[in-house]
């Protein structure tokens, strides 16, 4: 159980004690005490990774990855690789500010900055998770529309109504949610084992792949996907969510107990963090070793991925199985999605909203343009605005990342657990490394 309440050095912050982030869970989930054996207390901590690299396989890293792996074959693999690379340590820096300060990022903003700034993080960090929606409704209606036949608006409209799991399984208890993320994660990842089994790609390839590619600076196409790939896969509202969430565990609130919960926790997300990456590196491998090189390399939508994959690869449950998967994606980064939104309304502007109509209205947001654009422009149209929506995601990624960097690395807001030298300037220079990228594409798309 938590001990005593305990604040790391705080004369950097406006407030000493904010209100928990989370309140209703927070510090709800118990953790083994620090004699009990490793395999216990990481445990406990299981399942936060799983909430975290949801985001990092939602259904806007599938049209990303599949632009790449069918267009470029294996070479945009270490784009993938570096992303997730990026993604564990900036994943550390949201446990590191959420158990060591007490504070999510959106409370940490509100704390640091002046109200005209936090306004603007806040627009821009919905609309970061408008754009996640908004690829978690596509994929959705997809999946349906593969699976059962439905058309994509009426696919799209259903999606509305996922509001009542969320409700279900929140009433149930914080670990019924993460348990249920878990299990939609594994299947997804079962579906891709076997993707890879049929298509048997080239075990050279995929290794030359995950070296850096120079064509990428060259090609403005390429790097329009790969900044898609990289606004797919660190995704910003999950900073928010991670620094949040991974306070509903009950360590002990001692320097002690918060240097254990920073270390168990980090174990937990860098370990699902990997799995992420087999997931995304797995849809491109798929599409290279299928469609790259063949008269379907410029396949970059999922529609075709579906009609192509068990015809090209021979495989009967391919294509059944790629559509599952997307499926249980689609649902899985909903629940994160929504989770996301509530602590950046509540960190941000302190105001609460019952959890379905916080669901509902951004639920709305995403399926507005998604309707529109399915009526008017079909399927072409949908794949289109679902690389668009990573492409937002990417350019919102510093606003995140430059603050988070900033707070944990400072020792006056920190203390004694602000970030060491190394891993501080490690997160500079990923934080200048994305901004610098989304600069080139934008230079890039204008001057094309």
């Amino acid at each position: 159980m938590a001990g005593p309440a305990h604040h790391p050095q705080i004369e950097g912050w406006a407030r000493a004690s904010p209100t928990p982030s989370l309140a209703e869970a927070h510090a709800t989930v118990p953790v083994a005490a620090a004699g009990a054996p490793l395999w216990r207390r990481l445990w406990a901590f299981s399942g936060l990774g799983m909430m975290v690299a949801v985001g990092y396989m939602d259904p806007g890293n599938w049209a990303t990855d599949l632009a790449a792996g069918s267009g470029y074959g294996y070479a945009l693999l270490f784009v993938i690789l570096a992303s997730n690379l990026m993604a564990m340590l900036l994943q550390h820096l949201a446990v590191r500010l959420g158990v060591g300060a007490g504070r999510d990022l959106a409370q940490a903003c509100r704390d640091h900055f002046s109200p005209g700034i936090n306004l603007s993080l806040w627009v821009l960090c919905e609309l970061a998770i408008a754009a996640c929606d908004l690829a978690e409704v596509i994929g959705s209606a997809i999946a349906l529309q593969l699976l059962f036949d439905i058309p994509l608006v009426w696919g799209i409209v259903i999606t509305a109504v996922d509001v009542m799991l969320i409700l279900v399984l929140q009433r149930r208890g914080y670990r019924i949610l993460e348990a249920f993320v878990a299990a939609l994660v594994l299947t997804i990842g079962a579906c891709f084992a076997y993707e890879i089994w049929a298509a048997r790609p080239s075990p050279g390839g995929i290794l030359r792949g995950l070296a850096p590619d120079a064509r990428i600076l060259s090609d403005p196409a390429m790097l329009y996907v790969a900044i898609g790939i990289l606004g797919a896969t660190v995704m910003p509202h999950n900073l928010y969510l991670h620094s949040s969430i991974v306070q509903t565990r009950a360590y002990p609130r001692t320097p002690e107990g918060r240097h254990e919960a920073i270390r168990l926790a980090t174990i937990d997300s860098t370990a699902s963090l990997g799995f992420a990456f087999f997931i995304n590196a797995a849809i491109l491998i798929t599409a290279a070793a299928a469609f790259h090189g063949t008269e379907h390399q410029d396949v970059a939508d999922i529609h075709d991925a579906y009609r192509l994959l068990t015809p090209v690869l021979g495989a009967a449950a391919a294509s059944t199985l790629f559509a599952v998967a997307l499926l249980a994606s689609g649902q899985n980064s909903t629940l994160t999605g929504t989770l996301a939104g509530q602590i950046v309304m509540e960190g941000f502007l302190q105001l609460r909203l019952a959890p379905w109509a916080r669901r509902l209205l951004t639920r709305l947001v995403a399926i507005v343009p998604a309707v529109v654009v399915a009526a008017l422009y079909g399927e072409r149209g949908i794949g289109k605005l679902l690389v668009g929506s990573q492409v937002i995601l990417s350019m919102q990624l510093p606003f995140a990342v430059f603050p988070l960097v900033a707070f944990t690395a400072s020792k006056a807001k920190m203390g004694e657990f602000a970030a060491p030298a190394w891993v501080a300037r490690t997160g500079w220079a990923c934080a200048i490394l994305i901004t610098a990228l989304n600069a080139w594409m934008l230079r890039q798309l204008f001057t094309a």
